[in-house]
This record gives structure tokens, sequence and C-alpha cells, in this order.
């Protein structure tokens, strides 16, 4: 059992899943899954190092993407997709690719994560240079796909970040920080949808989230940045302004409308009473960062 995988032993407690009543089902899964963040807590330290290379490399011009199969691969490109809209960075800062392309979004794609040209050729549409940042996500660790992408990355000069559920992970070798949360065996075995899925996503929340916020895309606790796109999105602008500047939501929305929808913008115009073009000028000498103005 030693040279299985971590990630693909067998659970001696859910050996009899299959006997139980659909309450119990959910009860055995919910009891697994309360062994998932207290894994993560035990490599926070790895999370926030990661999180560091980040934003340095954000600052520095570099950008980051996320690399990897099945379920990995949806989770990163998932994480990847939601920073446009939520912290407003232009398009290709964050990129997220999977093993098999699109299609391996909503369909299996037979041996892509074993497939080394697909790894190169993803890699070289992303064309990294060393002010990059790649993070290698797998569940065991070992797929030549991720691998295959992590090995040439680490060569050109990039900084390289692994994520997985099992400490022997091949990746490691590959990777200048190694997040390993070990959440133990699946309910079902195998399937690491479950356990470690829900591992990897919560450690891409915080590597993105965490650089976001260290280069200055919250004020507070307000997604400053966020891109108004709909109806709910202008209603949560204008609510931030308002409570950020203390203002009335109908003040808020007038300075919305005169900053041309930018949240940032809106909130110094309103604190220093100053048109967009001032506002606009004091947050470029503050790095965009907006507790430096206001």
């Amino acid at each position: 059992m030693s040279s299985i995988s971590l990630t693909e032993q067998s659970n001696p407690d859910t050996k009899d899943i299959d006997l139980m009543s659909s309450l119990q089902i959910v009860e055995t899964i919910n009891h697994e899954d309360l062994k998932v963040a207290p894994a993560i807590q035990k490599v926070l330290p790895q999370i926030a190092q990661a999180v560091e290379t980040i934003a340095n490399a954000f600052i520095n011009g570099g950008r980051l993407a996320y690399f990897g199969a099945g379920t990995s691969g949806r989770i990163g490109v998932l994480d990847a997709s939601e920073c446009w809209p939520t912290f407003g960075v232009e398009h290709g800062m964050v990129c997220g690719y999977i093993a098999g392309g699109d299609q391996a979004l909503r369909l299996s794609v037979e041996n892509a994560e074993d497939s080394v040209e697909m790894a190169l050729q993803d890699l070289n549409d992303f064309a990294p240079t060393p002010k990059d940042v790649i993070v290698g996500i797998s569940a065991h660790g070992a797929p030549r796909y991720v691998m295959t992408v992590m090995e040439h990355a680490q060569k050109i000069g990039c900084k390289t970040i692994a994520v997985t559920s099992n400490p022997d992970a091949l990746m490691k070798k590959f990777s200048d920080i190694f997040i390993n949360p070990i959440v133990g065996e699946e309910v079902i075995t195998g399937s690491s949808r479950m356990k470690s899925g829900t591992a990897q996503k919560m450690v891409l929340n915080m590597l993105s989230t965490g650089a976001m916020i260290l280069i200055g895309k919250t004020y507070q606790n307000y997604m400053i940045d966020l891109r108004v796109l709909n109806e709910k999105l202008q209603q949560r602008a204008i609510r931030f302004v308002s409570e950020i500047t203390d203002i009335s939501e109908k003040e808020a929305a007038k300075y919305l409308e005169q900053s041309q929808n930018n949240v940032k913008s809106a909130c110094v115009m309103a604190a220093k009473k100053c048109s967009l073009e001032q506002a606009q000028q004091l947050l470029k000498q503050a790095n965009g960062i907006l507790r430096k103005v206001i």
C-alpha cells in the first residue's frame, strides 16, 4: 500500500458507504470535508510565501498562470476567470490552462493529462518570461502535462509553485514553493474532485486574493477595482463608494457616473472634492493604492 499515492488509497472510514442511508452518506462526506481546512492551516506559511511571490511578480510586470488536468485544471481556470471581473485586472494577467483545452472543461479528453505535446503547446501559448509565476495543480502530483510545464517554466526562469495532496508528488522537484495540504484518502477511492478539489479551490482563492490585496486591489475589504458589468454590480459599486466615503447612495451614484464607473476614482472625488482628472492623478502617484490617497 505504501507504494500507492495517498490520493489513490482506500479510505477505511468509508468502506461501507454503499450500505449507508442517504443521511449517513452525506454525514460521512461532511465528516471527511471537515479535514480540509485544518490541513490547509498547516501549510499557511507556504501559501503566504506563494502570495508574496505572486504579488511581487505583478508589481514587476509579471503574470500568473495555473496549469492542471481534470478537476485541477477546471479549478485553475475558474480562479483565473474570476480575477478580471473581481479585481479589474487586464486580460492575460492571470491565466488558466487545462490539459485538453476548453473542451476539457466539460468533457474528459483522453490521455490529456499525460500529453507532453499539449503541455508544451499551452506553455508556448502563454509565452512565459522570467517575470512570471507558474502554478502546477494536481492531487497526486505526477501528470506529465503539469510536470512538463513546470520543468520548462523553471528552465526559463519562472517561479514555480506546486499545489498537491500527495506528500510524495513528483512535481515537487520542479517547484520553488511546495504547497501540500494532506487531506487524506478520498471518500470514494481516487475521486480527487472531492477533498483534494476542495483544498485546491481554497488554496487558489488565497493565492489570487492575497496577491491582489497586496498590490492594492482592495480598500479595507471592498473590491474597489471591480468591473461594473450589470445592474447588481452597479448597485454594489454605488454602495462601496457610499460606505467608504460616508455619503448617501444618491451622491455616490453621481460620483460613480462622473468617474465612468471607476470606484477608486469616485471615492477620491467624493473624499477630496476634486475632478476626475485630479483623482486619477492622485491615484497614479499612489500606484493605484486608495489607502494612500484617502
